[in-house]
């Protein structure tokens, strides 16, 4: 099968294509034909090795020391059962499926096997695969932060900074669908994309700050990794809540050693890969309350280029890669 790996640390560049023996299942795993896959900011980080101050070491323990543990990368993946195992029973060659393996990755290829009890569920009939792939990186992570770390609930506001990336556009409308009043944060060119996905209000970055703002929000869910306690304290009702998903070791430490007034809190953490969020997500969709915000696609052999546009400011959204299922 065709594939895409990388043996060192690097610029896009270290991403070539290769071919690989086609997978078997075990008994418990199901063996998909892959559509379409991403880029994500797991990723991007395991490819480049990029990570937030503080976590360098970290980086290295997950992703391999001194060179990559795992040589095919993609963190989520859409496709067509083709075979399952003997005592799989959720699953059955035919169906449309989308999965998210997160660190265990292997969405860079023709094929792939996940565990039946992993974080796999059928996709949406009224999405497109290419579609359904980025439902799971930004939508379990907004869905995370939101409601489990974030306690959301209608009424709520909430201020999504970043709100144009594949976190903060999930997150738009992942908090509408709550039952939220939604504020964003994008530059000027990416507004419009904001206020499209639900936004209530949409602020230039550039020319407003919603730090400045006092009692004003009851979640503030920071993607940008530039949001601290210190900062954005005053703009918190009284038990607001500052999610920082993502935030450098500092900041984190900061977040949480910061004395708190109010019963206001910060934070910080990691959403993990679950079958019950994806379905949750799925559901949403299948009712047109959340559908991916997809900025460009690239095709397998151009995921180094997908790699480059990830990291250009003026994306939006979700970098998808198709695969060519004929």
């Amino acid at each position: 099968m065709k594939a895409i790996s990388y043996s060192r640390y690097g610029s896009p560049g270290v991403l070539t294509p290769v071919e690989l023996p086609k997978p078997a299942p075990k008994p418990d795993e199901v063996l998909v034909r892959i559509h379409a896959t991403s880029v994500t900011s797991g990723d991007y980080r395991a490819r480049s090795l990029d990570m937030p101050p503080g976590f360098g070491l970290v980086g290295r323990l997950v992703f391999g020391l001194l060179r990559p543990r795992r040589k095919i990368l993609g963190t989520e993946f859409a496709g067509v059962v083709e075979a399952v195992g003997a005592a799989v029973s959720s699953f059955k060659p035919g169906d449309r499926v989308f999965a998210y393996p997160g660190a265990k990755f292997g969405g860079y290829a023709e094929y792939a096997i996940i565990s039946e009890q992993a974080a796999i569920a059928h996709a949406p009939d009224n999405l497109q695969l290419d579609e359904a792939v980025a439902i799971s990186f930004g939508g379990a992570t907004a869905l995370n932060f939101l409601r489990d770390k974030g306690g959301i609930k209608s009424g709520d506001r909430v201020l999504v900074i970043g709100a144009s990336g594949s976190v903060g556009s999930a997150a738009i409308q992942l908090a509408k669908a709550f039952g939220a009043h939604v504020t964003g944060t994008a530059s000027s060119g990416k507004r419009d994309m904001a206020a499209a996905l639900g936004a209530d209000a949409v602020l230039d970055y550039t020319s407003s700050d919603p730090a400045d703002e006092t009692d004003a929000y009851d979640i503030i869910l920071d993607t940008s990794g530039s949001a601290t306690y210190a900062k954005y304290a005053a703009a918190l009702k009284p038990g607001g809540r500052l999610l920082l998903v993502s935030s450098n070791l500092w900041q984190m430490l900061a977040a949480l050693l910061a004395r708190k007034t109010g019963g206001r809190k910060a934070i910080p953490g990691y959403a993990p890969e679950r079958a019950e969020d994806l379905r949750f997500l799925a559901d949403l969709a299948e009712r047109g309350q959340f559908r991916p915000y997809i900025d460009r696609r690239f095709p397998l052999d151009q995921t180094a280029q997908a790699h480059a546009w990830f990291k250009n400011r003026a994306r939006k959204g979700n970098v998808v890669i198709t695969l060519d299922t004929e």
